[in-house]
């Protein structure tokens, strides 16, 4: 079998969802601060701690249309990418509902000589 790098095994196997984090962040029925909040916390305790996948449910749009909290929180999330606290960042296939699947990039490994 040969080997084949991550991005091209995970096209393989399709997108991750819900069954194969680590664990949920489950923000469904959460506002909008309460939810930047516990974003923001598990973001933050991610840097300290060793790396792991988390699936980030969201409620889907109210009947009729309207706001839902995927943009502010797909915001947030890019901006934890951007700074490198993110490994890898992907919307939940649509069986899981609305949410991402998130590879947190966790304390990084330092080397000692």
């Amino acid at each position: 079998m040969p080997h084949f790098e991550d991005y091209y095994a995970n096209k393989l196997r399709g997108s991750l969802g819900v069954t194969d984090a680590e664990s949920v962040l489950d923000l469904r029925g959460a506002n909008r601060p309460t939810a930047e909040a516990s974003l923001t916390d598990m973001l933050e305790r991610s840097r300290f701690a060793k790396g792991k996948t988390v699936a980030i449910r969201l409620d889907p749009p109210p009947e009729g249309g309207g706001e839902t909290l995927f943009q502010p929180i797909g915001r947030q999330l890019l901006d934890a990418k951007r700074r490198g606290w993110i490994e890898r960042l992907q919307t939940l296939p649509a069986g899981d509902g609305l949410g991402f699947y998130v590879a947190l990039a966790g304390k990084p490994d330092r080397e000692h000589d």
